[in-house]
């Protein structure tokens, strides 16, 4: 039983050596490419900047890595750049919210103040 351990051990470990061994293929580049354009579309460059600029230099690193023959890390930085390229168009879409949020907040504030200038205090 300590053998088939211990070759269980070692097959888990070349496939995971065999799983870095092999380059990121375009699909994998494509995916952190694309979550990057969703952000920009959402209006990170102003919404989530630091965010977006972390996702594109994650995506240039896995670049250089893949070039460099560093698969593991090339994967990495591209779960990286995906994962910071996600957060910045939440950040995003969340700005976005809270600036529809306070806008309609205002208008209300406005229609208020006119019904109280119109009606008095005792409008309700």
């Amino acid at each position: 039983m300590h053998k088939l351990s211990r070759l269980l051990l070692l097959l888990a470990v070349g496939l995971l050596a065999a799983c870095t061994s092999n380059p990121p293929s375009a699909d994998n580049f494509a995916l952190a490419e694309r979550a990057i354009a969703e952000a920009e579309a959402a209006g990170a460059e102003e919404l989530a900047p630091t965010d977006l600029r972390f996702a594109r230099e994650r995506l240039q690193t896995a670049r250089t890595a893949s070039d460099q023959r560093n698969y593991a890390l090339a994967f990495d930085d591209l779960e990286r750049a995906e994962i910071n390229a996600m957060l910045a168009l939440e950040k995003s879409r969340a700005a976005a919210q809270r600036r529809k949020v306070n806008e309609l907040r205002r208008a209300n504030e406005a229609l208020r103040a006119d019904l109280v200038d119109t009606y008095g205090e005792d409008w309700q």
